[in-house]
C-alpha cells in the first residue's frame, strides 16, 4: 500500500494534484469499483482534514517573526496600508476645510508595491490587513487590490478589512466581499443628515446608512461604526447609536476626540469614555463587559437582548500602547511603527531600487525595534490647545534633552541598504551597512542633568596632564621609499581592546533649535535619524576613508545635547569600541561627522546658516600607545604621538 508523510506547510502547496495519486495507489488493492469510490471519498476527506490539522500545528509552533517583535515584546500581526490620500468628505476633526496638499501621483504606492509589501509582512506573521485613506474606494482599482490581497490567505492572512465613509461604497460592496472583504468600517459621526453636513462639510448620510444595511446583508459580521464624540456637537446622539445595536448585528465604536494638524483640537471637545459610559448606564440598567481580545483597541459593552454591541477606543484617556500590535504603510510608501510618532521608513524608495526582501525585512526590523513603549502624553496649555511632552516647548525639562541610543554589534554578518531610509538613515547614503544586530536597538530620552562622570560630559572634564610621545614620530600611510600613500600593515600586530572617544558640534540657529527641541521638524525626528546616521557610518569608516582597515566594531554609542547657551548648537559625542589589531579614532570621528552632517541636512529648509565644527578626539585607549586624552593648549598638538596603533 502506498504512504506518504508530508511534514511542512510546502509540502501542500499542491495537495489537490497530490490526492488522485495517493488514492490510486490504495485503491488498487480493492476488487470492487463500489468499495474502491467509497474508499476514495473516504481518503480524500481523511487525507484533507489531515492536512489542515498539519498545518494548523505547524502554524502554532512556529516562532513569531524577530523582525516584527520590538523591544517590548509586541508581536505585529496587524498591517494598515493607506492606500491614496484623497478623500471626498472633509470632516471638521480630520483635516482643514481646503483640504490638504497632496503628494504627487508617481510618488504614490502602485498596486504592485502595494502587494509586495503586504506578502512581506504576511510571509512575516501578519494575519490582518486593513486598507485605509483617505477614502480607499476613491482608488480605482480597489476591487482588484482586494482580490491580489485574498491571494495571501493560504500563506496566512486571515483578515481583509477596509475604512470607508461609506459614501461611494454601496456599488463596490458585493465585488469586493466576493473577491475576499470579510470586516469592514464605516465612519458615521452622526444620524441627523444636517449635522452631518455640517461635519463632514459634504451631503451623502443617506448612503453612508444605505451602505450599512447592505453590509449587514451581505454577512460582514460584525459590521463596525467608528463615531468621533465631540462635545457640544454630537454626544447628545450617543443614545440613538447605542439603539442601533438592538436589532442589528453592528459594533458602534466610540472614538476619543483626538488631535490632529489642522482640526483645532481643543480640550473642551473631548469626552472621555467614562463619561460615556456612565452616561449610558444611567440609560440602561444593564450594560456589561464583553471579554476583548488582547489586541482589542476598543473596551466591548453589550446590553443583554440586543443584537449588536458598543465599545469605546480611549487613545486620549487610557492609552493602549501595551498591547498594541499595528503598523502602517502611508499612501506614499512609508512605514509608521505609531500613529502618533513623528519616525518614518521610506519603503517605497527601497521597492523601487530593488531592495531584496531580506534586506527590507532588516530595515523593518531596525524600524519596529526602534518602537518606543508609549506615544507621548498630553498636555493642555492655557488655551485648552494641546501639546505632547515631545512637543512642548514650555517645558523647561525639555531644554536639555538627551538622546542617547547605545548599540552592540553582535552579529558578524551584514548587509547592504540604500539611500532611502527617510527619517532613520540621511538621505545620502547609498550604500550604508546594516548589522543584524540593528535589531536589538535600544532608545533612551533623559531630562536629567548630565552627569559628571558622562560621555557628554568629557569634554569638559578630561585629564590634560596624560601625553603619549614617541620620540621619532612619522607619517605611517606614507610609503617611506616612493612617497606615495600605503595602508600600514597590521598583520604582525596583537589585538587588543581599543576605545576612541570623539566630539563635534553644529551651531544650527534659534529657529531650527526650536523645532528640533520640540520634535516638530517637518523632516521628522532629527535627533534620532541623526544618531541612527552616525552609527551606521562609523560601521562605514572603511568604505569611506581610503587607508582605514575595515574593523569589526563590538559597540557603537551616539549621545547628543541641545545647548541653547552655546549659541544653539547641538553637541555629538561618539564612542566606538573594538577587540582588535587597529584603533578605532577615525570610526568616532566619522560617527560625529555624519551626525553633524545629518542635522544640518535635516534643518537646512529652516536656515543654511549653520556651522559644524570643534571636531576632534577627545579620547584613545589601546593599542602600544595606550591611553591618549585631548590635550588642553592647543601648542601641545606637537608633542603629541603620532598614533602609530592608527
Amino acid at each position: 500500500m502506498m504512504s506518504c508523510s508530508i511534514l511542512t506547510r510546502a509540502s501542500f502547496k499542491n495537495v489537490k494534484n497530490v490526492i488522485p495519486y495517493i488514492i490510486r495507489g490504495i485503491s488498487s488493492t480493492s476488487n470492487s469499483k463500489q468499495v474502491q469510490a467509497i474508499d476514495t471519498i473516504d481518503i480524500r476527506h481523511d487525507l484533507k482534514h489531515r492536512v489542515k490539522e498539519k498545518i494548523s500545528t505547524i502554524d502554532k509552533e512556529r516562532p513569531f517573526s524577530n523582525f516584527l517583535t520590538d523591544r517590548f515584546d509586541r508581536q505585529h500581526t496587524y498591517l494598515r496600508i493607506s492606500i491614496t490620500e484623497r478623500c471626498n468628505l472633509r470632516c471638521t476633526y480630520c483635516m482643514p476645510a481646503e483640504g490638504i496638499d497632496l503628494t504627487p501621483y508617481h510618488k504614490l504606492l502602485s498596486t504592485e508595491e502595494i502587494i509586495r509589501i503586504a506578502q512581506l509582512f504576511v510571509s512575516q506573521g501578519v494575519n490582518k490587513i486593513r486598507l485605509t485613506g483617505g477614502e480607499p474606494t476613491i482608488r480605482k482599482d480597489i476591487v482588484e487590490l482586494i482580490g491580489e490581497l485574498s491571494k495571501l490567505k493560504p500563506q496566512g492572512l486571515q483578515t481583509i478589512a477596509m475604512t470607508s465613509n461609506g459614501i461611494a461604497l454601496k456599488r463596490k460592496l458585493p465585488k469586493l466581499v466576493e473577491n475576499g472583504l470579510n470586516l469592514l468600517n464605516i465612519s458615521l459621526d452622526t444620524l441627523n443628515p444636517y449635522k452631518f453636513e455640517l461635519i463632514s462639510r459634504r451631503k451623502g448620510l443617506e448612503k453612508v446608512l444605505e451602505t450599512i444595511e447592505q453590509g449587514i446583508a451581505l454577512g460582514l459580521r460584525p459590521l463596525k461604526i467608528n463615531c468621533v464624540v465631540m462635545r457640544g456637537v454630537n454626544d447628545q446622539e450617543v443614545p440613538d447609536f447605542i439603539e442601533l445595536t438592538r436589532n442589528k448585528p453592528i459594533e458602534v465604536r466610540f472614538i476619543e476626540y483626538m488631535p490632529f494638524d489642522g482640526n483645532k483640537w481643543n480640550k473642551n471637545k473631548l469626552v472621555s469614555y467614562r463619561e460615556l459610559l456612565n452616561d449610558i448606564r444611567t440609560r440602561y440598567n444593564d450594560v456589561r463587559k464583553s471579554s476583548d481580545d488582547l489586541h482589542n483597541t476598543s473596551k466591548t459593552y453589550y446590553i443583554p437582548g440586543f443584537t449588536g454591541q458598543f465599545g469605546f477606543i480611549t487613545s486620549m484617556s487610557d492609552h493602549f500602547c501595551g498591547t498594541c500590535n499595528r503598523l502602517r504603510i502611508t499612501a506614499d510608501g512609508n512605514l509608521k511603527v505609531c500613529l502618533f510618532g513623528n519616525a518614518e521608513v521610506n519603503l517605497r524608495d527601497l521597492l523601487r531600487e530593488n531592495v531584496p526582501d531580506h534586506q527590507l525585512l532588516d530595515i523593518i526590523g531596525a524600524a519596529v525595534k526602534n518602537k518606543r513603549k508609549q506615544h507621548a502624553d498630553l498636555l493642555i496649555d492655557n488655551n485648552n490647545n494641546y501639546m505632547t511632552l515631545a512637543s512642548s516647548a514650555k517645558n523647561t525639562f525639555l531644554y536639555n534633552k538627551v538622546v542617547s541610543n547605545n548599540m552592540s554589534l553582535f552579529n558578524h554578518s551584514k548587509s547592504h541598504f540604500p539611500r532611502s531610509f527617510r527619517n532613520f538613515l540621511p538621505s545620502f547614503y547609498h550604500q550604508n551597512i546594516i548589522n543584524q544586530s540593528l535589531l536589538s536597538l535600544r532608545s533612551s530620552y533623559s531630562t536629567k542633568p548630565i552627569p559628571q562622570n558622562s560621555q557628554l560630559s568629557l569634554f569638559n572634564n578630561i585629564d590634560l596632564n596624560s601625553k603619549s610621545k614617541h620620540d621619532s614620530p612619522s607619517f605611517t600611510h606614507i610609503d617611506p621609499d616612493s612617497g606615495r600613500a600605503s595602508m600600514v600593515n597590521i598583520s604582525t600586530k596583537h589585538s587588543t581592546y581599543r576605545t576612541a572617544t570623539a566630539f563635534g558640534k553644529v551651531h544650527i540657529g534659534r529657529q531650527a533649535f526650536e523645532l528640533v527641541r520640540t520634535n516638530t521638524m517637518k523632516k521628522g525626528d532629527v535627533l534620532t535619524t541623526a544618531q541612527i546616521a552616525g552609527i551606521m557610518a562609523a560601521k562605514q569608516t572603511g568604505n569611506i576613508i581610503p587607508l582605514c582597515h575595515p574593523i569589526l566594531l563590538s559597540h557603537v554609542s551616539v549621545d547628543l545635547e541641545l545647548d541653547e547657551k552655546d549659541n544653539y548648537s547641538v553637541k555629538i559625542i561618539s564612542k566606538v569600541e573594538c577587540e582588535g589589531k587597529t584603533g578605532v579614532e577615525m570610526e568616532a570621528l566619522t560617527a560625529v561627522s555624519v551626525t553633524a552632517l545629518t542635522i544640518f541636512d535635516m534643518c537646512k529648509s529652516v536656515g543654511k546658516g549653520m556651522i559644524i565644527g570643534d571636531l576632534k578626539v577627545m579620547e584613545k585607549t589601546g593599542g602600544k600607545s595606550g591611553i591618549w586624552r585631548f590635550p588642553q593648549n592647543q601648542s601641545d598638538n606637537d608633542d603629541n604621538d603620532n598614533n602609530n596603533n592608527l
